[in-house]
């Protein structure tokens, strides 16, 4: 591959999309829905019996609780949903008789049962891969759907169900046969069936526990005025999401019956997490002289203080003479008024020197001036010791970044945290604390914000005969599963043992593999967000070959000692480390590019990304054309564990002759409500400025075309099947490519069903030479792929649709968010991959221009 002298700026089109009307084309197949066969009336008896059992035990339960007394009571009524028609959820509720679906999970028989040859089969799989056991382990085939029925309303399925068995439609098939034939079993509901945490953290029935109380939006009173009678303790602060509100309460399962047979409030319950951790280690490695000379080195740039990397910690310790420059007393703020703003732990010390320099032992060895484009900003969230009770930390990571929009409200910052908590993240499912940061990305309006988290650290020892394995069967960490925010992930180029002490050891990570401390997505249901997105330099790990893997000075990254008068640095590493680097190179984008959207810098930080060869060779040769379930699940891997790779700074910021990258800030309108409903409204066309006739000369010439799409989503949690209405993202977005063989017109028709003929067949030949393909292009918010060909290929390649998908947005009608307008950067660059006379980047500029002309004209 050529080199690339990164000298040019970027060419950014703002608003260049053409709207279209746009209608999801229908896929291929066709046949109806099909029910599982029942003898109708055994089954509708069965079910009319079981019903009727829960709603007398019910009414037991009131008379034995008489003495509380709410407004609106109701009763939770589990129905067992099989897994093949889980559209049958959506039908469990009615609105004109506020009946709500609340919680969705998997049967607590998770696994299906075996038989005692099947068992052994199994047993076998697990001595010879766990981690395949536990990938393919077949899975029970029941849902269980908690719904909310008022008292009023307790006859509604009843009714339904006699209907089933005694009426039939004017096809001749059972009446509400698309819900009564799905349901498997109905019981009363209780405390365990809305624990929709990991099963296994279930408490015992007298146990008093901290419970995350997930409540049905304008219910709160309700709540705090049974939780008084009770004598539950809550704690004052709230989450609030669009169907939902979020607390802390402090009882037993007991309490939490009554306060469900009595009141209507509660939707789900979750275990609320223990306090996060980080782990790091403080070695000495320098001098105060090594200070002194590079603090007269360092020069700050007057228009650093309009961008900040904002840290949210354990605090910094400013009295470093190499975080003075950078921070400012005034911007040492804490979460909580009373705390000082002290490091005591040094961790926040550690991050700061990283987020300022990035690589603090290059500062100090060359001697040149060393510009700050950016300032520091700290925010301490956790206390200087552990506290008993846990915190709502989504309510707190929403205070600490006011606190520093308040404090200095016209900075562009990017805001960066590497907090985690160790606590199950139940497979990638949202939590309190990750919708909590998706909503403050989102924010209002045009106003959005850049987050960065890690995928956190795997703390027990690492065994150097278990890394990849380990790594890949350590869940990435709360609140890593939001879908806005950047999260990164740890990789190393750390494998030099200089020390004379470590002579017999040996780093654990390959150069440019997965830093053996940092976790990954690859255990997570596959419709939640691929994390890492990218991932940073973390450090490795040593052994001799006969223990676990250690903390060596030479595979650490050099940072700033929060303790001044002990020493002046320390090492640092893991996905700690990864983060402040990630808030490093935000920062600088920012400074360069200051208009651009939050965005657009994530966009251009993942474009920029590259999987290291290290992490290509576990892919083994892989064929875009036919590819077959086993390269599927390598590149599956492959994004779960590195994400997309490690960003290239230079890249981001600067385009090259033939490197030359096009940014696109748009806005479409996803859905609009008519006679008929809420449907999609548009798409949006972009015709790429490429000098066809140019590209044309080179036909054969090898080229690369890499597209990404960056655009946040509202969240809405709250674990109800995640689909339609419950979905957790507001909407989608997605991107179609011209293909070479298509015409404009044949292109647009093929992205939106709106552009066809009535009645038109249309078919569209599958896209190739995509490194990704589409089946990985469909999670989270961010989607990026890379395309390679040949000139002539790309010179058709001239428009790209960037089109709606549907989230709560289009079906949860009663939010009234129908007409919500979703902005998006798009990020396009071609490469030239062989070493011919053309300029690319100055061609593609001149047809910007005149283009731009042609539009002045008209």
């Amino acid at each position: 591959m050529p080199e690339y002298k990164r000298n040019l700026p970027h060419i950014h089109l703002l608003n260049n999309g053409q709207p279209e009307v746009y209608i999801y084309p229908p896929k291929g197949g066709g046949g109806g829905s099909s029910f599982p066969y029942r003898n109708r009336k055994k089954h509708a008896e069965f079910l009319w019996s079981a019903y009727e059992e829960a709603v007398d035990e019910f009414e037991s339960s009131l008379l034995k609780n008489q003495e509380l007394t709410t407004e609106e009571q109701g009763i939770y009524v589990e129905f067992q949903v099989n897994r093949e028609q889980k559209e049958a959820l959506e039908k469990l509720e009615n609105s004109p008789k506020k009946i709500e679906l609340v919680a969705v999970k998997e049967s607590e028989d998770k696994y299906v049962k075996f038989d005692n040859v099947q068992l052994t089969f199994w047993l076998l799989l697990l001595k010879i891969d766990c981690l395949a056991a536990i990938l393919f382990l077949p899975k029970a085939d029941v849902f269980s759907a908690t719904v909310f029925i008022p008292k009023r309303a307790k006859s509604f399925f009843s009714k339904r169900i006699e209907t089933y068995r005694d009426e039939n439609t004017e096809n001749d098939k059972p009446r509400n046969e698309a819900l009564v034939a799905c349901v498997e079993n109905i019981q009363l509901g209780t405390v365990r069936t809305i624990f929709t945490d990991d099963i296994n953290l279930f408490p015992e029935e007298n146990q008093t526990v901290w419970w995350e109380v997930w409540l049905r939006k304008n219910y709160k009173d309700d709540f705090l005025s049974i939780a008084e009678q009770l004598e539950i303790r809550t704690q004052e602060y709230t989450i609030t999401f669009p169907d939902r509100e979020v607390l802390l309460a402090l009882c037993n399962v007991e309490k939490l019956s009554q306060v469900i047979i009595n009141t209507s409030c509660i939707a789900e319950l979750r275990l609320a997490k223990d306090n996060p951790s980080v782990f790091f280690e403080m070695t000495a490695l320098e001098q105060r002289d090594w200070v002194d000379e590079m603090s007269e080195r360092i020069k700050v740039i007057p228009s650093s203080n309009e961008i900040a990397v904002c840290l949210l910690d354990y605090g910094v310790n400013r009295t470093h003479k190499l975080i003075q420059p950078a921070l400012k007393s005034s911007d040492l703020l804490t979460y909580d008024p009373t705390w000082n703003s002290t490091d005591v732990h040094g961790h926040g010390t550690n991050m700061a020197a990283i987020a300022i320099y990035k690589d603090l032992l290059t500062a100090l060895t060359i001697p040149q001036t060393i510009e700050l484009n950016h300032c520091l900003e700290s925010v301490k969230i956790m206390p200087d010791r552990d506290e008993n009770d846990p915190k709502l930390y989504g309510d707190i990571t929403k205070q600490a970044i006011a606190r520093a929009e308040i404090n200095a409200p016209n900075r562009k910052r990017v805001i960066c945290m590497a907090v985690t908590s160790e606590i199950n993240t139940n497979q990638g499912i949202p939590s309190s604390w990750s919708s909590a940061i998706d909503q403050q990305c989102f924010g209002e309006e045009d106003f959005k914000r850049l987050i960065i988290v890690p995928v956190g650290n795997i703390r027990n020892n690492i065994i150097p005969s278990e890394y990849l394995d380990r790594n890949d069967t350590s869940q990435a960490e709360n609140p890593s599963q939001a879908w806005n925010a950047l999260v990164v992930g740890a990789y190393t180029d750390k494998v030099n043992i200089i020390n004379q002490k470590y002579s017999q050891y040996q780093a654990i990570a390959p150069a440019g593999d997965l830093s053996p401390r940092s976790r990954t997505s690859t255990l997570w249901e596959k419709q939640w967000a691929i994390r890492p997105d990218v991932v940073f330099e973390g450090g490795n790990l040593a052994s001799d070959g006969n223990t676990h893997g250690w903390d060596v000075d030479d595979l650490r990254l050099l940072t700033t000692h929060y303790r001044t008068n002990v020493r002046q640095f320390d090492t640092f590493g893991d996905t700690s480390a990864a983060t402040a680097i990630g808030g490093y190179i935000s920062a600088r984008l920012c400074a360069e590019y200051l208009e651009y959207w939050a965005e657009t810098i994530r966009a251009l930080i993942v474009h920029s990304a590259e999987w290291t060869p290290a992490m290509l060779n576990h892919l083994g040769a892989t064929d875009s054309k036919r590819r077959n379930a086993n390269q599927q699940q390598k590149l599956s891997l492959l994004l779960r564990r590195y994400g997309y790779g490690v960003p290239n700074l230079d890249r981001a910021i600067q385009s090259a002759e033939n490197d030359s990258i096009v940014i696109l800030e748009d806005k479409l309108q996803p859905f609009e409500k008519s006679k008929n409903g809420i449907k999609t409204k548009e798409m949006n066309l972009h015709q790429l400025p490429l000098p066809k006739a140019e590209l044309e000369k080179y036909a054969e010439a090898a080229v690369e075309m890499k597209v990404t799409l960056s655009y946040f989503v509202e969240p809405n949690p709250g674990q109800r099947g995640w689909q339609k209405k419950h979905s957790y993202a507001s909407h989608g977005l997605r991107f179609d490519v011209k293909r070479p063989q298509e015409s404009l017109k044949q292109f647009k028709k093929g992205v939106s069903k709106s552009l066809r003929e009535e009645g038109e067949k249309f078919s569209r030949t599958p896209d190739s030479g995509w490194f990704l393909g589409q089946d990985m292009m469909t999670f989270g918010s961010i989607h990026s792929d890379i395309w390679r060909g040949t000139m002539a290929e790309l010179a058709s390649r001239d428009a790209i649709c960037v089109y709606p998908v549907s989230g709560w947005w289009r079906y949860n009608t009663k939010q009234e968010r129908y007409n919500e307008i979703a902005r998006y950067a798009l990020i396009v660059s071609i490469r030239v991959l062989e070493n011919i006379d053309i300029n690319l980047h100055t061609l593609i500029s001149n047809e910007v221009k005149q283009t731009l002309q042609i539009e002045i004209l008209e």
